[in-house]
């Protein structure tokens, strides 16, 4: 099996969760993600199958969009609904109000990792330091929000949904607290559903019951992407039989091409990424194996 599998990832389970549970439903070890979700939060997990792990970390669409509920006037120590309440206020906030405020968080930004988060800090992850009660001294990382908007009330009392095109690396539960505190509130994300990643959205993805009926009947493989579809962003460069036997063999080849990174076939088949510069194209990454 190798290719793109898109999971609508369950509430309640991290994204490990899914790739054990795939990894012996599917009987293999070979499954990467880009991109983790936390286990309140559902929707567009990528997953990569059997050779495809291979693209999980070379140059693709990083962008994501959501859909997050914000709940105001309540404040937890994780940002969401995964703990109890610390803090209240009463006073409910209006969408004009709302809408007024998220104009001024959409550009380039900084945000500072929450403590209840993955991220390490001298090996550790920073959320063992907060279940420890202690506070780790963190830096501000770049992020950037593309859009913002106010998508009408939420189920619950004082919430609001908000849908989020941003980039990679941002934490959604510290978005909802900077809205807040330009509302001069507190709040919280009770909900959150990822609509898209990168090029991926929810239309082609897949509940976890679908997936593992598929496996259990060996019909998986058809719920597959194709490897190139990760990689839609970049032109097609179409191989002569000489290129792509050079390229196989990792020899740098004079081409007349413009600079860039291309996505690379040999008669019509996904050969891989080659970059070219100055005239001159180098394979980056195969994923056609070659026939003996």
């Amino acid at each position: 099996m190798n290719g793109i599998l898109i999971v609508d990832k369950p509430v309640g389970w991290t994204s490990f969760d899914v790739i054990a549970k795939l990894r012996g439903a599917l009987h293999t070890r070979k499954i990467g993600h880009s991109g983790t979700l936390d286990p309140l939060a559902t929707g567009v997990l990528p997953l990569f199958i059997g050779g495809a792990v291979k693209a999980v970390d070379l140059p693709q669409n990083h962008t994501k969009s959501y859909l997050a509920t914000l709940r105001f006037g309540v404040h937890t120590p994780t940002g969401d609904l995964e703990s109890e309440p610390d803090e209240r206020r009463e006073g409910a906030v209006s969408r004009a109000s709302l809408e007024e405020v998220l104009p001024s968080l959409v550009g380039p930004g900084q945000q500072l990792p929450p403590m209840y988060s993955a991220v390490k800090v001298n090996g550790q992850p920073l959320y063992k330091a907060a279940r420890a009660g202690k506070e780790v001294e963190r830096k501000p990382r770049p992020i950037e929000i593309f859009s913002l908007d106010c998508m009408g009330p939420g189920e619950g009392e004082n919430e609001w949904k908000i849908a989020v095109c941003c980039s990679k690396g941002t934490y959604i539960r510290v978005l909802v607290e900077q809205i807040a505190e330009r509302l001069g509130t507190i709040a919280v994300m009770s909900e959150l559903r990822r609509t898209a990643s990168g090029d991926f959205t929810l239309g082609q993805a897949h509940p976890m019951e679908e997936i593992l009926a598929r496996a259990e009947e060996g019909r998986a493989e058809e719920l597959l992407l194709p490897v190139d579809s990760v990689f839609a962003a970049l032109p097609r460069l179409d191989a002569s039989e000489q290129l792509a036997n050079r390229l196989w063999h990792g020899a740098p080849t004079h081409i007349r091409v413009s600079d860039g990174l291309y996505r690379v076939y040999a008669d019509d088949c996904f050969l891989g990424l080659a970059a070219a510069e100055g005239g001159v194209l180098r394979v980056k990454k195969l994923f056609l194996e070659r026939e003996n």
